[in-house]
């Protein structure tokens, strides 16, 4: 399919379905769940009663053959909250998880259980991440033993920093199964509700994002049915087979995940960073020094100019590595992290140069800007850091193992 910036009508609908949203229900609560610290329920709920959070919507904005519609909700979304942003898209990580990793037949069982519905919501949770090995995810010492008397994976271990960790309905894993061959030797699993062994540390106190819910976890003997393997023990143990006999296999799970999801990403730190140069465009054309407004500055309308341009570039980006993404092309230059990278450096830019023109206002927290500025930050450590992008991005461009 050609590659388009005329949004179809569907899209334009969406994007403006997502924005009255932002607009009505997510901002007017931004506040209130920041200083709260906890989990948006009430939010997330009406997300649910208009269709917005659920798998259904996620199938459908998965479906658009152009690849934007998922990034098009998430930069309106984000443009709304971010840490109430990702209290409703934090389960679509893990359904990507599920998706890019299991059979047709387990992500019709899982994923809508990582959603619940309108009058019950619930949440699910990806966890890859642990204390030492946080963008190297080859060195996972998370394990899965599979024990053939019972057809159940055993899995012990701990993850770190891991969005809805322990108040999610469904979690889904990523564990080592055969440590000697690294990443390929990882495999994915679900955790039903409710299972013996998965134990939650508190929440932990953030920086930004405080309305979403990041928590440690602790893998005591967990057991899970051998069904609760994605993809099926057959393919695992072809796959670990081939590894053996030094064979390429297609990327472990960890990996796909995130590629198909860096432009998401991406898409919520320009959401956050539109929101703050919008803030900050209008107060300069309101506040006034010397007599006149202060967007009449030079040193104030250029850097407004620059980061208009900056929040554009970077949604260009974004828009290519989806489209690609979606057509099946190779990213032959590291695209998608190239998308992630501006977009996560752009926020954390724009957002500073806001609380800059806001000046002693935009310190306070009687502006947004400055709960804006402590949110963007995340966006060049989380998902690989923009050390870990500008990797990828250059051992695809050198055909070199850079280290």
């Amino acid at each position: 399919m050609g590659f388009s910036l005329d949004l179809t009508d569907e899209q334009s609908e969406l994007r403006d379905w997502v924005h009255g949203f932002a607009a009505e229900v997510v901002r007017p609560a931004a506040s209130e769940w920041d200083e709260r610290e906890e989990t948006p329920w009430p939010v997330i709920q009406e997300a649910a009663k208009i269709g917005l959070y659920g798998f259904d919507s996620l199938a459908t904005m998965f479906g658009d053959e152009t690849g934007l519609s998922l990034p098009i909700a998430s930069e309106e979304l984000f443009w709304g909250d971010a840490g109430i942003g990702l209290s409703i898209m934090g389960s679509s990580l893990a359904a990507a998880g599920i998706s890019s990793a299991g059979t047709l037949e387990q992500l019709v069982e899982w994923a809508p259980q990582c959603y619940g519905d309108a009058s019950d919501p619930k949440l699910g949770a990806f966890c890859v991440s642990e204390p030492g090995a946080g963008s190297d995810v080859s060195s996972l010492r998370t394990r899965a033993r599979y024990d053939e008397a019972t057809d159940e994976w055993v899995l012990n271990g701990q993850k770190a920093w891991i969005t809805n960790g322990g108040i999610a309905n469904i979690h889904v894993v990523v564990a080592s199964v055969d440590p000697e061959l690294k990443s390929r030797g990882q495999a994915t699993f679900v955790i039903p509700p409710n299972t013996p062994g998965l134990v939650a540390a508190k929440k932990i106190k953030k920086l930004g994002l405080r309305a979403s819910h990041t928590a440690d976890l602790f893998f005591d003997d967990v057991r899970v049915p051998g069904s609760c393997l994605l993809g099926g023990k057959d393919k695992l143990d072809a796959r670990l087979a081939k590894a053996r006999e030094g064979g390429h296999s297609r990327g472990q799970g960890a990996m796909a995940t995130f590629e198909r999801t860096r432009p998401t990403v991406g898409a919520q730190a320009v959401g956050i960073a539109r929101a703050a140069y919008e803030y900050a465009l209008d107060y300069a054309k309101t506040r006034e020094t010397f007599g006149r407004p202060i967007i009449e500055n030079q040193a104030i309308a250029f850097a407004l100019a620059d980061m208009k341009t900056e929040i554009d570039a970077a949604r260009l980006l974004i828009w290519r590595a989806a489209w690609m993404g979606k057509q099946d092309k190779t990213f032959l230059a590291g695209e998608g992290s190239m998308s992630k990278l501006k977009a996560g450096e752009v926020a954390v830019a724009v957002t500073e140069k806001a609380v800059q023109i806001l000046g002693g206002a935009g310190y306070s927290r009687e502006h947004p800007v400055e709960r804006m500025y402590r949110d963007s930050k995340i966006y060049t450590i989380f998902e690989g850091t923009s050390e870990i992008q500008r990797l990828v991005i250059a051992r695809a461009i050198s055909g070199v193992h850079i280290r």
